[in-house]
């Protein structure tokens, strides 16, 4: 069976088990709070442009100008009207892009930075292997669906906590409300309605598509507590994320673990913590963490590894220095 026949009846199947997925992450540590068949393979729509938004970003500049391909500006699904032969900045086809879902722009930022839409993709998926992003593969900067283009909900919370390190990224999925200083001035509201609310939705992606359904994923912020939430094929899309970050937040706290200080270990061995540990964990899971310091053999190390566990899995990581 080829590898296309093998993906196409796994995502039959998958609809007749499975009819949504979701996953709240914590937007500092990736760590998984609370998630449905968050790892099962599902088209994701137009989720995939966070992942185009970075990958453009990273390979170009931001006031580069991109003379508009009549591919590009022939794309199917939503657009920002671009037209063949119009001149458009970098920056103003990202904000399309994330703001109103131009998959007109996508294809645009794709031949600039990719030299072509293949070899976009080609960095794309290069780049979903190096975060380790297994669920993941993609076929289009787009969104548009092809039975070969899945990922996760897990993997695409990821994509966003990935995507929001960066600065020109965090800025621009941020934004509310934009005013191109070119396309005659065009004012471009943000599809992603929560950030419009006041339920602390900082930033985000929609999507859709008739296959994949409502996708959406959401970057909460209350207080010092961060989380990201993905749904996949899920039709009440606004309100389950209202109600998973009013859940998340109601039941987890940033937690002190371990204060800054030094500590005695094994072997007459000093180890200084410069800054606490400070994690977003629940009231049971607070009773079960556990600190393991590892320490490499070399007689001549100045560095070991603090970790935090919590069953079995380590939760949180840092560099401590030996005195």
């Amino acid at each position: 069976m080829t590898a296309f026949a093998v993906s196409l009846t796994f995502y039959f199947l998958f609809q007749q088990v499975a009819k949504a997925s979701y996953v709240v992450i914590d937007a500092d540590t990736g760590r998984t709070l609370i998630g449905s068949n968050e790892h099962v393979r599902m088209p994701i729509a137009s989720l995939t442009k966070i992942w185009t938004a970075l990958i453009a970003i990273e390979n170009s500049n931001l006031d580069d100008e991109v003379v508009i391909s009549r591919e590009a500006a022939m794309s199917e699904g939503s657009s920002i009207y671009l037209e063949p032969g119009e001149v458009v900045p970098v920056e103003t086809l990202l904000y399309g892009l994330m703001l109103r879902s131009g998959n007109d722009a996508a294809y645009a930022l794709a031949e600039h930075a990719g030299g072509s839409v293949q070899g976009f993709v080609d960095l794309m998926n290069e780049k979903a292997m190096y975060y380790h992003l297994n669920e993941t593969y993609f076929t289009n900067p787009s969104g548009l669906h092809h039975d070969l283009h899945l990922s996760s909900a897990y993997d695409t919370a990821q994509m966003l906590r990935i995507a929001l390190e960066n600065e020109d990224f965090y800025r621009i999925a941020s934004t509310i409300q934009y005013k191109s200083n070119t396309k005659n001035g065009t004012t471009w509201l943000n599809k992603h309605r929560l950030l419009r609310e006041n339920v602390g939705a900082v930033a985000g992606k929609t999507g859709y598509t008739k296959v994949a359904g409502r996708t959406l994923a959401t970057y909460f912020e209350k207080d010092d507590e961060r989380i990201i939430i993905v749904t996949l094929n899920e039709a009440n899309d606004w309100q389950v994320h209202k109600q998973l970050a009013n859940q998340v937040f109601k039941e987890y706290d940033v937690k002190t673990i371990v204060k800054k200080g030094k500590y005695k270990a094994a072997n007459n061995v000093t180890v200084e913590l410069k800054e606490p540990i400070r994690l977003l964990i629940s009231d049971e899971e607070e009773d079960q963490v556990r600190n393991v310091l590892h320490l490499s053999r070399n007689k001549d190390r100045e560095f070991g590894i603090w970790h935090v566990f919590l069953n079995n899995e380590s939760i949180y990581s840092t560099r401590v220095t030996l005195k």
